[in-house]
C-alpha cells in the first residue's frame, strides 16, 4: 500500500478518535482552560499527530494511549466536581493581586507577573487608574478579574431606585428565510403577525429576510439579504398592509386568550374581516 494512503488512513482514524474524546471530555472555552487542561490537550494532540507520520507506532497502541489519556482526564474532571481539595490540587487556586486597593507584590512575584503585564490586564477590564481598583484576582485559567471601587463603577437603574422591566432570552424567529415557528409560538405570536413586522422594515416576504430576532417585549430585529431594501422611509401602502396583518394576528391572539365564548367568536369574526379586507386591498397595496 502506498505511503500516502497509509498516512491518510491513520490521520483520519486519529482525527475521528480525537473528535470522540473531545466530545466526551465536554465543552470548555480556550480562555477557561487551566494549566493542567492545557498540558493534557497538547499531549493528546501530540499523540494523534505522531500516529499520522510515524509508521512504527501500531494503531492498537495509539488507541490504548489515547483511551488512557482521555479516560484519566474524564475521571479527574468527575473527581474534581466532587472534591474541592482535589480540584485545588489539579487546577490550582486563584491568587489575589490587589486587595483593598493595595498591590500585593509577593503575589505578583509568585505568578511571575510584571507591573506592565498587570496594567495590561487592568486596562482590558476598563480600569486605567490603579486608584479605581478595589480588588483584582488571577483566576486558575490566567485571566484577571477586576472589581472597581464603588465610586468608580457605572451607575445602574438599581442605584437610582428605578424599576426596570426585566428582559428575557430573545429568540431567532427567521433564519435564512425560514420561520422558526416553535420559537415564535413560545412568545405567543403568529406568522401573520411576524409577516406584518418584517414588512414594516422593508421586506415583502419571509424569503427576503436573512435573520430576524424577537425579544420578550415583542421588538423584532430584522436583517435582510438585500440591505438596500431596508430604507428609512417605508412606503405607506406597505405599512398599511403590515398593520392589517398585525391587527388580524392580535385579534386571533385575543380569541385564544379569552375564556368568554361570546368574546372569542367576536374576535374571530373581526379577524376574518381583516383577512377579507387584506385580500380585497392586496392588489392595490402592492402597487
Amino acid at each position: 500500500m502506498p505511503e500516502f494512503v497509509i498516512i491518510l488512513i491513520r490521520s483520519i482514524s486519529g482525527y475521528i478518535f480525537l473528535l470522540i474524546l473531545a466530545r466526551l471530555m465536554r465543552k470548555k472555552q480556550v480562555s477557561q482552560l487551566t494549566f493542567f487542561d492545557y498540558i493534557v490537550g497538547i499531549s493528546i494532540g501530540s499523540i494523534a499527530a505522531e500516529l499520522s507520520f510515524n509508521p512504527d507506532i501500531r494503531m492498537s497502541n495509539f488507541y490504548i494511549g489515547m483511551f488512557i489519556w482521555g479516560f484519566l482526564t474524564i475521571l479527574i474532571s468527575i473527581i474534581s466536581l466532587k472534591s474541592y481539595r482535589f480540584r485545588i490540587l489539579t487546577g490550582g487556586s486563584p491568587t489575589v493581586l490587589i486587595e483593598n486597593g493595595k498591590i500585593l507584590e509577593k503575589n505578583l512575584k509568585k505568578e511571575n507577573l510584571t507591573v506592565d503585564e498587570l496594567m495590561i490586564y487592568l486596562r482590558r477590564s476598563n480600569a486605567f487608574n490603579l486608584s479605581d481598583v478595589e480588588y483584582a484576582v488571577m483566576e486558575t485559567n490566567g485571566f484577571i478579574s477586576v472589581m472597581k471601587k464603588s465610586d468608580a463603577q457605572p451607575l445602574t437603574p438599581k442605584d437610582m431606585g428605578l424599576v426596570v422591566e426585566m428582559g428575557h432570552h430573545p429568540h431567532l424567529v427567521i433564519i435564512d428565510g425560514n420561520v422558526m415557528e416553535r420559537s415564535l409560538s413560545e412568545y405567543g405570536y403568529s406568522k401573520e403577525w411576524l409577516l406584518g413586522e418584517i414588512m414594516k422594515q422593508g421586506a415583502k416576504g419571509f424569503s427576503e429576510v436573512f435573520l430576524a430576532q424577537i425579544d420578550s417585549k415583542g421588538n423584532v430585529y430584522v436583517d435582510l439579504y438585500n440591505d438596500v431594501l431596508k430604507m428609512p422611509q417605508i412606503k405607506q401602502k406597505m405599512l398599511a398592509a403590515a398593520n392589517i396583518k398585525r391587527l388580524k394576528a392580535d385579534l386571533q391572539n385575543f380569541s385564544l386568550q379569552t375564556g368568554n365564548e361570546e368574546a372569542k367568536k367576536m374576535y374571530q369574526g373581526y379577524a376574518k374581516q381583516m383577512d377579507r379586507l387584506f385580500d380585497d386591498l392586496s392588489l392595490y397595496l402592492k402597487e
